[in-house]
Order: structure tokens, then C-alpha cells, then sequence
């Protein structure tokens, strides 16, 4: 026995909203793409035909984009294809246990993972300042007439920063992120539209995450400087160490060399050190990928 038809939309909304439950098993963040992507096309269609209800307009397109199960299909071959396409190489699948942690040298999402985590103090202090300034300024302002242009102005920056992380987080941490901007259902009225931007979870969790921006990139930052400094110098003065044994340098007599019996030692622990980074990174980017899907993308869905 097949499920009944879902009924013909006649109007914008009513096309969203089966799109949407068309979609209700995918990543969410293709749902965030699809509803922009859908509500973009069919208001420009509206605005091109004035004088056109959008029940005629929604069947003239019916041929040309699609009834919302066709779009939905259509985006989850697409979003396979293009997965397949921008995925990074897998590096060689590593054969026991010294392979597997010897490996990660070789993986790029680990190496872009540590980039990540080195440029999180940057964009922490840019998505902290923006949020504290734009909420006290807003809060301020909030009981006079201009208090409202400020408040969605901020709200927009706010969004256009989540987007900007999610191009970073997909990038360099490999978690699905949106590629649009949050549809904003235009067919609503002014208020109607500032009061769900209040309203709307998202609003408030993405604050949320680029508050935290600020420790979590103070922390990656720390950890990442730290162990790859300490691995780095150990390495180093292994390094200088034997050339100065072998009479191939000389260094100033404040400056401390590890003893021939330490050499080997100093030098292995530098390079252990190298390859725990970047299986921490590895880590980050998985826990940190999660995190980001959770608070810049899920609280959006209903």
C-alpha cells in the first residue's frame, strides 16, 4: 500500500514546508541549503510576474524545478556527488597499531585540524567582541526608535558570522556545514520576521558558540603552541646537540645542550610529541565539528 500523495502547495510556504519534511531524514545543514536555495528561486519567480498568484506561479514551475519531493531527491544525489568530489584523499588505511599512530603524519585533516586550532584565537576574539559589543549596544539602545535598525543589523552580523565559521569548520574540520544562509521566509511581515529572529533558537545558540569561540581558541591555541613548541625544540636541540659532538657548530655558553646519553632521547620525545598533536587535532576536529553542527546548524530545524 503507497503513501498518499502529499497535496499540490499553493503557496510558498506550503512548498517550503513539504520540502522541508521531504528532507526531514538528511544533514541538516542540506535542509538550511535547500529551503534558501527553493525560497530564493521562487520569489524571484513571483517577482518577475507581478500580476501572478503563487499557486499559478508554483504550477508554471512545477516542470522547470521540480514538486518539493523532486528537489529533495535531487538534492541528496547531488549532496553525494559533491561529498565525493570535495572529500579530501583518504590516506593508505594503515596495517597495525604503530602504522595507525605513524600514519596520521599523512592524514590532511589532521594538518588542516591544526591550522584550525592555531587560527581559533583569532576568530574567538572577533566572534566574542562582535557578540558582548552588538548585545550591550543593542540592550542600550533597545528603548529608543533606533534601537531596532541596530538590533537586526546586529542579529544579521551574527548570522553572517555563523557562516563564515561554517565555511571554516567544513573546510578545515571536514563536518557538513551550511552553504547558505538561514532562509528567511520573506512572505512574512516585517515584525512577524524580527520577531522570529528572537524567537528562533539559532539565534541565541550561535551567540552561544561564538561567545565560547573565545576560551576554546584560547585553549586550542595554548595547547597547539605549546606541545608544538616543546616537541619542536626538543627536536632542535637533539639536533644541535649532535652537531656540536660532531664539531659542526658552535653555540654561546648559555645555551643548554642536551648530554650525549640524553640526545636520542630528547629527539624521540620531540618527535612522539609532533605525532600526539596531531592526533589531538584530529580529535578537536571531530569534537569541535559536532559542536558547531549542534549550536550553528540543528537548533534552525523544527
Amino acid at each position: 500500500m503507497t503513501a498518499a500523495n502529499p497535496p499540490v502547495p499553493t503557496s510558498i510556504v506550503q512548498y517550503l514546508d513539504q520540502l522541508r519534511a521531504e528532507l526531514r531524514n538528511a544533514d541538516p545543514a542540506l535542509v538550511q541549503d535547500a529551503l534558501y536555495d527553493a525560497e530564493e528561486y521562487l520569489r524571484s519567480e513571483l517577482a518577475e510576474n507581478p500580476g501572478e498568484t503563487e499557486a499559478a506561479m508554483l504550477v508554471r514551475v512545477a516542470t522547470s524545478y521540480g514538486a518539493p519531493a523532486e528537489v529533495a531527491e535531487i538534492y541528496r544525489e547531488t549532496e553525494v556527488q559533491v561529498s565525493q568530489a570535495l572529500r579530501t584523499p583518504a590516506p593508505p588505511k594503515p596495517r597495525g597499531l604503530l602504522a595507525g599512530f605513524f600514519g596520521v603524519v599523512i592524514d590532511p585533516r589532521a594538518w588542516t585540524a591544526l591550522f584550525y586550532m592555531l587560527l581559533s584565537i583569532a576568530t574567538g576574539i572577533i566572534y566574542f567582541t562582535t557578540v558582548v559589543t552588538g548585545f550591550s549596544l543593542s540592550a542600550g539602545l533597545a528603548i529608543l526608535i533606533i534601537g531596532i535598525p541596530v538590533v537586526i543589523l546586529f542579529v544579521g552580523i551574527v548570522r553572517l558570522m555563523a557562516l563564515v565559521e561554517g565555511r571554516l569548520v567544513e573546510t578545515m574540520l571536514g563536518e557538513r556545514m551550511p552553504r547558505r544562509p538561514l532562509y528567511a521566509e520573506r512572505g512574512k511581515p516585517w515584525l512577524s520576521r524580527i520577531g522570529m529572529m528572537f524567537t528562533d533558537p539559532r539565534t541565541w545558540s550561535t551567540m552561544l558558540y561564538q561567545v565560547l569561540m573565545l576560551p576554546l581558541g584560547i585553549l586550542y591555541f595554548t595547547v597547539a603552541v605549546t606541545v608544538g613548541a616543546t616537541s619542536l625544540g626538543l627536536i632542535g636541540g637533539a639536533i644541535a646537540g649532535a652537531l656540536a659532538m660532531l664539531g659542526f657548530g658552535t653555540f654561546e655558553q648559555d645555551v643548554f645542550l642536551p648530554g650525549p646519553w640524553a640526545l636520542p632521547g630528547c629527539f624521540a620525545l620531540g618527535v612522539l610529541g609532533m605525532f600526539l598533536l596531531l592526533h589531538l587535532a584530529r580529535g578537536v576536529a571531530v569534537v569541535h565539528g559536532a559542536l558547531a553542527k549542534h549550536l550553528l546548524v540543528k537548533t534552525a530545524q523544527h
